[in-house]
């Protein structure tokens, strides 16, 4: 036997050795590999062998796949062992962990590993039960050594994980190790406080082998936090929050603060009640305190990865305490406010204030809770605090750090923590988000000292000459302009932040007189040359504008200022849209200016050639926005039609109709089929000019139509005339002033639309120039998007100022569709009855929007159903739905007939489907029924497509809305049974995951209890699943159809149902092969056997026999 153990040992080494040989060729190495596996499986030596392997005096790499061989016996072949094979098998295992390592400093992790997951193989197996006294040896081996003591702790980390983390065990053998592990945890948790606190003691003492101190007291921390997680808080909390207070003390320790932090983050953020958690507030205690704080304060140095994960955690832990504390004060356990919270705020703020931007960013939660506390926010420490809060935002807005540079000391931590500048710049733009969330906080609780800094700030600003910074950034422009990251840019964006977050917030906390009117005035006074820095100008006109209306005499300067505003296009669109913003947001306040204003546009429209089409009409939009403060509809009507008099003459003109009516006359008007060269000019010529008058016709009409609207106040809207007539259901018909105008642009809008469509027919496409042979396929910044391939510029200037002839006539083209379709669905919402009582308005939509059906816009689509009044859904929707749903149908019928011939993943299919329960709400059952056949066919479809949890929740989201929907009315019983039967088969398919199988199994239940009681075909359905239980079906269904039945709660009658369909999930593709382990159950320890006591047969005295005998049968 020994000589046959020997020899095969010997086989298995040169097996092992040829696998792990970086020269062994492929076909050598599965031939060992095949070699080893079938050893594992066939062979009857594998204690023997395994043991042998296992043997210190063998290489690391054979002792493994010893250790390897004796825990595939364990998983596979225990069920099968005679009881004396286990013990022996036990005992050897015992002896490897007492005498088969080398010295804690000299083992290898990977054998470390190995050897525990010997053990806690055989501990799911038989402990408690058949191994009581297993913890009594665990704790019998750390006293022969460091080796053995790291060893018992990573056995109890693993026995946690794989029982309470993991949950890798049936569930009665993980109810009993959990049920015992439970009844001991105040042992286990004595016993390794101990071994801590020992090694602790041991390695500070500095003795020869500290550094094994050190290493035991490393792994008996990692195994703390493996229970910390879970176990009772009266163990975490035991005699006055030892262990915590120990933790604490363990931060000023570099070997062992960052896993001291780890468990301390743990332990501060477990929930519970609040009484449980109150001695938490220890860690508020002085000494707590004080190494948190030191070890905050000495967070900034040279960038090390361990150093560097420490105070990521210690930074973590900070906010989690934040979190009980704003918990429990001013909850009902009476909690005071902390003596030492001025000292943990100093914690917080030198994370603010650290050079990392990833740190900032984790602190910023924290003081948002704070500063909304009811009870903090009003202590002094927290309101001197929000005082210097601000000013280190200051700091923290200003955009700096960028991995790829070096000129701030954020720009090492960025390197670690991102992976591009365009990483950092998307986690910048988040992370200012967040400061402003936090900073409106800060100015409700110290309104005064924010606008004073704010004010400090702008006026710093201006007085401020212009730093474009290097000269690399001013070679990119002949005039020496800024970039993005010029010193001024970056500083006048961060206080334009600042500035817009405390005005938002001091309008509503101080009295007119604190006002500083002259900031206002600076702002108009000042001028700059630079697009970015009059960018952020015009971002502080409109955040100042509010001041404005306690000083109406400034008014007329906001007015004029904006829109003279010229520069580059991205400060033309800022312009165009901060007067937008302001005549939205204050129109009642710019009302008294309205003539002066108005004159001063036509002014601008008359003189200034140079005027864009995109600043015309977001003037237009202005002053519509203003005029329906007039609340008069004839004074508002006459200004319409005024203002939108030349607009209706080109779009009406017989050179705009003929182009509009035909595709070919359309192709020529806008330069389509003309062959242009670069050196061509192409701004001055009649095309490029067509294309401007037909774009800002679209403009013009949109930004009429989406802004001219009556008053919202009733009683103001029938004084100024808006309200017509009342509907059946009491509820009032206004008119828009804008109803005439767009009632004579309708036509050839619609002939627009329809000439659109027709660009894409073979004839027309043939007509366009080489030029624009492209000029219909999607824009390749619009593909990158759809890639995520979309990168923001760090510089302005990087990008070409101007696009090809190809770019501009693609964005003319993508820019009528969409605004043409813009105005169609503004319309409805508008004009509402106005727009849909026009005369064959559907056959006009139907023979344009509709006409290819390919590209129907969804939101007008939405649009046009949400806000079409009820009466008109017979005359109006039917006709165009109907065939939408057929069609949608069909070509939803070609996608999964491609998907299922696998030759491409049809990830477009989401962008397709739209909600069809919002577009058949409350239509017509013809409608209806369409609609449901569609939902089924989409169901069906994203169950069965092998795309995880996305599609499976939004088909599950869209199911859940068209039952009920549906589940009063009359369905195919073929529909139901293949509505229901495609969430069975998504079971199949997507089982295994616990997000689809949790919201796959609700869905199939609410399905069957609604539709079961009327098509005893969903009945026929489920007697085809795999192993269910017909009886247990039968008192499924009884409960469900009688209505006498007793009705179970509804998370019994969901665990019902889910082991009536268990037998519909499927597998995933990487289970479906592997070696399945079994693990037997072992006879319960702890159920108490039921008293088997008959109450009529009892012996106790009830009382009763006694009433009825026969001596009180006398009166």
């Amino acid at each position: 036997m020994a000589e046959q153990v020997a020899a095969m040992c010997e086989q298995l080494i040169k097996a092992v050795n040829v696998m792990m040989d970086a020269e062994t060729s492929q076909i050598y190495r599965l031939e060992a590999l095949k070699f080893c596996e079938e050893f594992k499986e066939t062979s009857s030596l594998c204690v023997p062998c395994g043991l042998q392997l296992a043997d210190k005096a063998q290489p690391a790499v054979v002792r493994h796949f010893g250790l390897q061989i004796l825990e595939h016996v364990i998983k596979f072949r225990w069920n099968n062992m005679q009881q004396q094979e286990k013990v022996q098998l036990k005992e050897c295992a015992m002896q490897l962990l007492s005498n088969g390592t080398r010295t804690i400093l000299e083992e290898e992790s990977h054998i470390k590993d190995a050897l525990s997951r010997i053990v806690v193989e055989m501990i799911k197996r038989e402990w408690p039960q058949n191994w009581p006294d297993m913890l009594t040896e665990m704790e019998a081996l750390t006293s022969q050594g460091e080796a053995q003591t790291e060893l018992v702790m990573l056995i109890l980390l693993r026995l946690a994980e794989d029982v309470i983390t993991f949950q890798t065990l049936p569930s009665q053998r993980r109810r009993d190790i959990q049920h015992m592990l439970t009844q001991k945890m105040e042992n286990i948790f004595s016993f390794m406080i101990a071994i801590l606190h020992i090694n602790i003691e041991d390695y500070r003492k500095q003795v020869s082998v500290a550094r094994a101190h050190c290493r035991v007291a490393v792994a008996t921390l990692n195994t703390l936090a493996g229970y910390i997680d879970w176990v009772s808080l009266v163990h975490i909390t035991f005699r006055n929050c030892h262990l915590l207070e120990m933790l604490c003390l363990l931060l000023s320790e570099p070997e062992l603060q960052l896993e001291a932090a780890e468990c301390l983050l743990i332990a501060m953020s477990r929930k519970g009640k609040l009484d449980e958690r109150k001695p938490f507030m220890l860690l508020f205690d002085d000494v707590a305190i004080h190494y948190i704080l030191s070890a905050a304060q000495s967070a900034d140095g040279l960038v090390v990865e361990r150093r560097y994960i420490f105070l990521k955690r210690l930074c973590q832990v900070l906010c989690a305490m934040s979190v009980q504390l704003c918990s429990l004060v001013g909850s009902d356990v009476e909690v005071e406010i902390p003596a030492n919270l001025s000292k943990y705020m100093e914690a917080i703020l030198a994370f603010t204030t650290h050079s990392s931007q990833f740190l900032k960013s984790t602190t910023l939660p924290t003081w948002g809770a704070l500063f909304r506390h009811e009870t903090l926010s009003k202590d002094a420490v927290v309101v001197e605090m929000a005082t210097k809060y601000l000013r280190v935002s200051m700091t923290n807005l200003v955009k700096g750090g960028f991995p790829s540079r070096d000129d701030n000391p954020s720009c090492e931590y960025s390197r670690v923590d991102f992976d591009s500048d365009e990483d950092f710049n998307s986690f910048f733009n988040s992370f200012r988000a967040q400061q402003g969330v936090v900073l409106r906080s800060a100015c409700r609780i110290v309104p005064l000292e924010a606008f004073q800094i704010a004010a400090e700030w702008l006026q710093y600003q201006i007085a401020s000459p212009v730093d474009a910074g290097d000269v690399t950034c001013k070679s990119k422009t002949a005039e020496g302009l800024c970039s993005l990251l010029s010193p001024s840019v970056v500083q006048w964006d961060a206080m334009t932040v600042f500035m817009e977050c405390v005005v938002s917030q001091i309008l509503k906390n101080l009295e007119e007189e604190v006002m500083n009117m002259e900031l206002l005035q600076a702002v108009l006074n000042y001028d700059s040359k630079d697009p970015l820095i009059l960018s952020c100008v015009l971002t502080n006109v409109s955040a100042l504008f509010p001041f404005a209306i306690h000083r109406p005499q400034l008014i007329p300067q906001v007015l004029y200022k904006v829109p003279r505003t010229r520069a580059v296009k991205n400060v033309r669109r800022h312009a165009s849209s901060s007067i937008i913003k302001i005549c939205r947001d204050y129109p009642q306040f710019i009302l008294p200016c309205f003539d002066m204003f108005y004159n001063h546009v036509k002014k601008l429209f008359s003189s200034e050639a140079s005027l864009t089409h995109m600043e015309k009409f977001s003037l237009m939009e202005a002053l519509v926005l203003i005029s329906n403060q007039f609340k008069d509809f004839a004074k508002q009507k006459a200004f319409i039609d005024e203002l939108m008099a030349s607009v209706v003459a080109d779009w009406t003109s017989d050179e705009m109709r003929l182009a509009l009516w035909d595709p070919v006359a359309f192709l020529s008007f806008v330069g389509a089929d003309q062959v242009v060269t670069e050196s061509q000019s192409t701004d001055t010529d009649t095309v490029s000019l067509n294309r401007g008058r037909l774009c800002f016709c679209l403009y013009a009409m949109l930004a009429v139509v989406k802004r001219a609207h009556w008053p919202a106040d009733l009683e103001e809207a029938k004084a100024g005339g808006f309200v017509v007539g009342y509907s059946p259901a009491g509820a009032p018909i206004y008119r828009n002033p804008c109803t005439a105008q767009f009632h004579v642009l309708l036509p050839n809008l619609l002939a627009l639309i329809r000439t659109h469509h027709s660009l894409f027919m073979p004839e027309n496409m043939s007509r366009l120039s080489e030029t624009f042979s492209r000029a219909h396929e999607v824009m390749d910044a619009e593909k990158n998007v759809v890639l995520g391939l979309s990168q923001h510029s760090l510089d302005i200037y990087v990008s070409p100022v101007y696009r090809s002839s190809l770019e501009r006539m693609q964005g003319f083209f993508t820019s009528v569709y969409e605004n043409c379709f813009q105005i169609l669905g503004n319309a409805g919402l508008s004009l509402q009855q106005e727009f849909y009582t026009i005369e064959r308005l559907a056959e006009g939509i139907a023979g344009s929007a509709f006409v290819s059906l390919d590209h129907v816009v969804r939101l007008f689509l939405r649009q046009l159903v949400l806000s079409c009044p009820q009466e008109y859904y017979e005359s109006l929707l039917c006709p165009l739905l109907g065939p939408l749903f057929a069609y949608m149908m069909q070509r939803l019928n070609v996608r999964w007939q491609v998907i299922n011939q696998r030759t491409s993943i049809n990830n477009a299919l989401n962008s397709d489907i739209c909600d069809p329960h919002e577009i058949t709400l409350g239509l017509p059952n013809s409608v209806v029924e369409i609609s449901m056949g569609l939902v089924v066919y989409i169901l069906y479809m994203q169950f069965h497509l092998d795309s995880g949890t996305s599609l499976t929740t939004k088909a599950f989201v869209l199911a859940v809305k068209t039952i009920s929907s549906v589940v009063g009315g009359n369905l195919l019983p073929e529909a139901v049974s293949w509505f229901y039967t495609s969430v069975l088969r998504g079971l199949q398919v997507h089982g295994q995951h616990e997000v689809c199988n949790s919201t796959l199994c609700q869905l199939a239940m609410l399905i069957y209890e609604n539709l079961r009681p009327r098509y005893i075909e969903l009945r026929t359905v489920m007697t085809q699943i795999p192993n269910i239980s017909v009886d247990a079906l039968d008192q499924y269904d009884k409960r469900l159809m009688d209505p006498k039945a007793q009705k179970l709660g509804e998370k019994k009658r969901k665990d019902q149902f889910k082991k009536l369909i268990a037998g519909t999930v499927g597998k995933a593709l990487c289970q479906q092969f592997r070696k399945e382990v079994h693990i037997r159950n072992l006879p319960s320890l702890f159920k108490k056997p039921k008293p088997d006591k008959d109450l009529v047969q009892s012996s106790e005295a009830l009382g009763l026999a006694a009433l009825f005998s026969p001596e009180h049968d006398a009166l």
